[in-house]
């Protein structure tokens, strides 16, 4: 159901407007006010989708409720209605934000259906937003431990900032996940993050990973190839592992976060590129400085805000959480029905020596919503946990 607003002062006006949207729309909720005062007072009480709104008006006129209006639910759509149309007046109201100007005596069927389209606009965005908060569901932070509240905190303060963010914690313990948060609370979010997991890729392959390379620049460069830093213009590089990655490799991107273009391998032409790099490391690099394997001043480019992801053993009062976010995660994942976990086996999983950290956690919840039974028991735990 939506919820319609019409300001008109001229109440013959109102009455035939109310009367019509509530034949054509039954199930909508159709709200009136006789002046600009008024309908900015409904708008800030109910969640108003739509606004039909008079422009010649005692006390305020249409232009300052569309202002006023927009400040106070900017994705609240506006029908602007006049009976002394001119285009400028038209002009104005668009570039203010009005979804639609429409001339007195308004002709009904384009009313309707200029009153359809809002709506289904406004649904359309509302799905929008839906949708991309279920993708964002993939990296939701879970835990109200201390450790936990400090990260969503620091999170909270870093991610609309430009600065640099070196996270660093065991494996397993999820900095890839406090990575995801700070790009999408960020104001890059609409553009990509990019992952690069340095131990995973050779030493003679990172710097073409990382900055592209062009034909011939070695054998099997067969073709120009754009790097991550290409790929991530605009948006986030999240350089995981970093402590793995080759000094030539480190030199490369210390200059390209100095004067934020790159060279492509085997190309001497500068490339322009817009990045916000993230780095992650389980590897204490201070005692990788002293013994010459990390730049320090890399690290010091990287580190300008340093947040440490604490190991599961650390907070324990959050695996109860984490237990049920992951029951629901595997259980709509594989197509299985929910189960529920005892008392008794929650806290004798509260107990266990987590080395694997969070990883280990769901690994092993997984294998007990496979294996359990329909209630997880001690008995489960005990048997299938392999701990």
């Amino acid at each position: 159901m939506s919820k319609i607003l019409i300001i008109e002062d001229e109440a013959a006006i109102r009455r035939v407007l109310h009367n019509i949207l509530s034949e054509e729309f039954p199930k909508h909720q159709i709200f009136d006010a006789e002046d600009g005062i008024k309908g900015l007072e409904i708008l800030q009480k109910e969640s108003i989708d739509l606004v039909l709104c008079d422009i010649k008006m005692p006390k305020m006129d249409g232009i300052e409720v569309l202002e006023k209006g927009k400040e106070l639910s900017p994705d609240t759509h506006f029908v602007m209605i006049s009976g002394h149309g001119d285009l400028e007046t038209a002009v104005q109201t668009m570039r203010l934000g009005a979804f639609d100007y429409i001339s007195k005596p308004p002709d009904l069927n384009r009313l309707l259906h200029t009153v359809r389209m809002a709506l289904d606009r406004k649904h359309l965005v509302q799905e929008n937003k839906r949708l991309k908060r279920k993708v964002s569901k993939k990296y939701t932070m879970i835990g109200e431990s201390d450790p936990i509240l400090k990260i969503k905190e620091m999170i909270d303060k870093v991610a609309p900032t430009e600065a640099r963010v070196l996270i660093t914690g065991g494996n397993g313990t999820g900095k890839e996940l406090v990575a995801h948060w700070i790009h999408e609370k960020s104001e890059r979010n609409k553009a990509p993050m990019i992952e690069v997991n340095c131990a995973a890729i050779p030493a003679e392959l990172i710097e073409s990973e990382l900055f592209g390379h062009v034909k011939g620049a070695f054998t099997s460069a067969n073709t120009n190839r754009e790097g991550k830093f290409e790929a991530a213009n605009g948006g986030t590089l999240f350089l995981d592992e970093i402590g793995d990655m080759s000094l030539s490799a480190q030199s490369k991107v210390l200059r390209a976060l100095q004067e934020n273009q790159i060279q492509r391998v085997g190309s001497d032409k500068n490339i322009k590129v817009d990045v916000r790099v993230l780095a992650a490391t389980n590897k204490d690099l201070k005692k990788e400085i002293e013994e010459g394997r990390f730049r320090e001043d890399l690290y010091h480019r990287l580190a300008v805000i340093l947040i440490e992801v604490p190991a599961l053993n650390d907070r324990r009062e959050d695996i109860p959480l984490l237990i049920d976010h992951f029951t629901k995660q595997i259980s709509e994942q594989q197509g299985m029905v929910s189960k529920e976990f005892s008392k008794e086996a929650i806290d004798k999983l509260k107990k266990y020596d987590w080395t694997g950290n969070i990883r280990e956690l769901r690994n092993v919840i997984e294998r007990l919503l496979i294996l359990g039974e329909d209630t997880i028991s001690l008995s489960d735990v005990n048997q299938f946990a392999n701990k």
